[in-house]
């Protein structure tokens, strides 16, 4: 079922199309009967109401509530039954006979009410011009539809088109005599309200102040105390509030209302509660003096006082159709919206609709009651809106009579009433609250630009309705709410996991900012504090649109950052829309020519545009990012002009914001600790190779792992005493930190040595028994250990040691290589060991290469690069520099294979230059 609510339109002279064929009508001459031109739907309608209903059997019974429930709403009790009855029966005829589908159409007019059921079945039963048309014998079991309509209406008729037939009724309003409200049908005796022998009313007058003024005789009796024992007592005192269940505004609240209807409990004089049903009026005197009239009566005589509801009657004619139609689809149209935002909007739609009002908004309340957030509205401008929070209960700009419906009849002598309707023209408003098993869930409101526009009678319409709608609104609440857990939790996992994913500091800011815009926010901005004595930094800015990026952050530096403050969750700040829009307006002017505007000092130079004044315009908020009980940062996020965030995405923003700052610390920590092992490694890591004249030197030195600088490798070069140098490479057993500090042992311990004047045997012989001196933690030791003495007839004389370790390679000129070095054992493992000494003499023009174990034992696959494919790449480098030969060996190892090193790996290489290049 679909259905449509329509005020104030005047339908056109011929709605029908007639497809280029005559348009017939049919006027019997029956009782009402009345030419076409002088009917009623010639009149201005001032409300619509329409619903489709499928071809199925309970769409009957839908029809019915449909139109008891329009009629209800539009005040139209009295002829409601009438119409309940003739819609049935045309509705059957459509949907049941015809087997079609029926649109029913209502119609609100000054006479009275039209009701149109359309039909897609024209061929049948189709009048020819001039011939009587049979109504049907009254017996049978159908077509009655006719018969009730000429014995019911005061006006009928049926048109035609060649794809509808269209059967109306209209029905005049009875009479009311002067002051009639309300009746109700006459009743047996055993079936009237139980009252005592004499019904008793107390009337109480109540001052401004709560105070009772005045206390009649029929309240003496009901409670026990005299006038003068009560008169400028407060009514709190003796009301027992609240008696009805479920009723959370107090009684001060209650008097404050123009008009208010309810039960609760006064303690009469003997001590004990009387229940009481009240009906409280709000007056004023002629000095224009508010005061309430309070009606009583005892609790179980509340009929006397009583306003007759407006809730529909059961629908018990359903028979064989089915149930009766959902009340909530009466009211929101069938089929109804999937999706909360679309129930909410259809929602204030109908409401505006059905109350002719201007506009009309719905808010939800959070988990705690205390706050009510915009979520839908119409004719206002929502953009604005969507989204704001109003406290319930107290505190600068209260949602007044949130509990309760309450009819606001000019808000200009309110103001700040409806927070909601500030500044938008609204004059006059009625608002009740949506509740589901007494708890409050929500308010809905419709407004109107005239005052005066609604009465109680509105409020009891919109209540019926808010009733109607309050269960549905929070189940699909609730199934948003999981929806959006389920996205949220979604979210921070992947959000986890991306931070997870990186220790580098830049990265991680630039992740926070990517995975907030544009999920969470329009715009962010995060802040970084060094330590407890710094000032907030910006560090990094991010906006949906690049462009505006840079007008943000030169907007934000020029402005003082906010306060680390470490209180868990988001805190509004305002000083960037401020000052946005106090520096774009004075741009505005001085570009008009004008001077003066806002007095405030802004900083000169910010010059933010237009544009980046709107990017910021909007609700901000700040997030401390704390991380092991410090405020190490804050996030902060932004929407444009006038939007504020969903109390949802702040919870969200807030969990990421934890995650967040742990990510960030984690980074600190992890780049303060590289920083110290980088620098401790480069302490390792000799300093810059002395030049040594008559020789060239180059080395190549490259640890595995990552953000590792020394590893098991090392190498040395330092002079020993005049014209003599030393020379070592050798390699720990292992890699990372524990063959790192091995390296450094042995490249002091040999620069010691070899200065003290020993020998190269000595030197490692001394260099071995420091290392087993190391017990657990010592590691044998490959080395090659020489020293070098250039020659005055341009040679160069080396004395070797080579334990253990890859031979060095002597290149010759001619282009053939051959071991510099036989052998020996290597450290680390033996207490006693025979070392000796090798000299070489490397005459011009020969190179020196002396490389580890990570170089001859580069694999890939079963093949090795070994002694000989090393030799073999040696034979190119005949001509080459010590850089070159380096360089080409290098690139020889790095090709050799395609995944990277696994070992750590170093290369020296001597050349002594020719004669030519001296």
């Amino acid at each position: 079922m679909t259905t449509g609510l329509i005020p104030g339109e005047q339908p056109p002279d011929d709605p029908r199309p007639t497809d280029g064929l005559p348009h017939q009508r049919h006027e019997p001459a029956g009782q009402g009967a009345m030419p076409v031109e002088n009917r009623s739907r010639s009149s201005v309608i001032t409300a619509r109401a329409a619903a489709s209903f499928e071809p199925v059997g309970r769409s009957v019974a839908s029809a019915r509530s449909f139109v008891r429930d329009t009629l209800q709403g539009w005040g139209f009790g009295d002829i409601v039954d009438d119409a309940v009855v003739l819609t049935s029966e045309l509705v059957t005829n459509a949907v049941v006979h015809a087997g079609t589908s029926a649109d029913l159409l209502c119609l609100r007019s000054e006479d009275g009410v039209r009701i149109e059921v359309a039909d897609r079945y024209p061929e049948r039963e189709v009048p020819l011009q001039g011939f009587p048309v049979d109504m049907g014998n009254p017996d049978r079991e159908g077509g009655r539809g006719l018969q009730l309509c000429a014995a019911l209406a005061g006006h009928w008729g049926v048109d035609y088109t060649p794809t509808h037939k269209t059967v109306w009724f209209q029905l005049a309003l009875p009479e009311r005599p002067v002051g009639t409200r309300a009746a109700g049908p006459a009743l047996p005796a055993h079936l009237l309200p139980l009252a005592d022998t004499r019904v008793r009313v107390a009337v109480v007058q109540i001052d401004r102040s709560g105070s009772i003024t005045a206390w009649n005789e029929d309240a003496e009796e009901l409670f026990g105390y005299t006038a003068e024992q009560v008169t400028g007592k407060p009514l709190t005192d003796l009301a027992a509030w609240p008696h009805t269940p479920g009723t959370g505004t107090g009684i001060a609240d209650a008097l404050q209302l123009s008009r208010w209807e309810g039960s609760y409990g006064v303690r009469g004089a003997h001590g004990r509660v009387i229940p009481v049903y009240a009906s409280h009026l709000r007056v004023r005197d002629t000095d224009g003096e508010p005061s309430t009239v309070c009606l009583l009566v005892r609790d179980h005589e509340r009929a006397v006082l009583q306003t007759p509801l407006r809730a529909p009657s059961t629908d018990s004619s359903g028979g064989s159709e089915g149930p009766s139609a959902d009340p909530f689809e009466v009211f929101i149209g069938s089929p109804a919206p999937d999706d909360l935002d679309s129930l909410l909007q259809r929602t204030v739609e109908r409401a505006r609709d059905m109350l002719d009002g201007d506009s009309a908004f719905l808010l939800l309340a959070t988990d705690d009651e205390t706050e009510l957030e915009v979520r839908a509205s119409t004719g206002l401008p929502s953009a604005r809106q969507r989204f704001a929070r109003v406290p319930v209960e107290g505190g600068p700009g209260r949602y007044g009579s949130a509990r309760m419906p309450a009819v606001h009849e000019d808000l200009t002598a309110v103001p700040g009433a409806v927070p909601l309707l500030n500044g938008t023209g609204m004059r006059s408003v009625v608002t009740v609250p949506l509740k589901v098993e007494g708890r409050l869930t929500g308010s809905l409101g419709v407004a109107a630009e005239a005052p005066g526009r609604y009465s109680n009678e509105e409020a009891l319409r919109l209540q019926f309705a808010a009733d109607r709608i309050a269960l549905a609104v929070e189940s699909a609440r609730l199934g948003e709410l999981e929806r959006l857990r389920r996205g949220s939790l979604s979210f921070l996992v992947e959000a986890s996991d991306l931070l997870a994913g990186t220790l580098d500091r830049d990265q991680t800011l630039a992740l926070m900012a990517q995975m907030t815009v544009p999920t969470l926010a329009t715009w962010c901005a995060v802040y970084t504090i060094a330590d407890q004595s710094s000032e907030p930094d910006l560090s990094y800015v991010l906006h949906e649109d690049e462009e505006l990026i840079d007008g943000i952050k030169s907007l934000l530096s020029k402005i003082a950052p906010p306060d680390p403050v470490p209180t868990p969750g988001a805190r509004v700040w305002s000083a960037p829309a401020e000052i946005a829009h106090q520096a774009a307006l004075r741009t505005s002017m001085r570009s008009l020519g004008l001077s003066g505007g806002p007095t405030r000092h802004v900083t000169t130079g910010i010059g933010p545009t237009l544009a980046t004044a709107s990017a910021v315009g909007g609700e901000t908020v700040v997030l401390p990012l704390v991380a092991r009980n410090r405020v190490i940062g804050m996030l902060t996020l932004g929407k444009p002009t006038d939007e504020h965030f969903r109390q949802e995405i702040l919870e969200l923003a807030e969990d990421l914001s934890r995650r967040a700052a742990l990510a960030l610390d984690n980074a600190r920590l992890y780049s303060e600790r590289t920083a110290i092992s980088q620098s401790l490694q480069r302490s390792l890591l000799p300093p810059e190779l002395p030049q040594i004249d008559g020789v060239e030197v180059e080395v190549i030195y490259r640890a595995a792992g990552e953000g590792n600088e020394v590893g098991g490798d090392f190498y040395d070069l330092f002079p020993i005493s005049d014209g003599a140098y030393g020379f070592a490479i050798g390699d720990v057993c292992g890699t990372g930190p524990n063959a790192a500090a091995v390296t450094g042992l042995a490249r002091h311990a040999l620069r010691l040595l070899a200065r003290e004047g020993l020998s190269g045997p000595s030197v490692l012989e001394r260099l071995n028994s420091a290392i087993l001196d190391e017990g657990e933690r010592s590691r044998f030791l490959t080395l090659l250990y020489g020293e070098m003495r250039p020659q005055e007839d341009g040679s160069a004389e080396l004395k070797v040691v080579c334990a253990g370790h890859p031979l060095p390679l002597r290149l010759r000129q001619d282009g053939t290589v051959e071991p510099a070095a036989e052998p020996q054992p290597l450290l680390g493992v033996l207490e006693d060991l025979e070392l000796r000494e090798e000299t070489v003499t490397l005459d011009p023009g020969d190179v020196l290469l002396c490389v580890t174990d990570g170089v001859t034992e580069r694999r890939e696959g079963s093949r090795m690069l070994g002694d000989d494919g090393l030799a073999e790449v040696l034979t190119t480098c005949t001509g080459l520099t010590a850089g070159a030969v380096a360089a080409r060996i290098m690139r020889a190892v790095e090709r050799f294979a395609s995944d990277a090193p696994s070992d750590d790996m170093a290369i020296l290489a001597m050349r002594v230059p020719g004669l030519q290049q001296d």
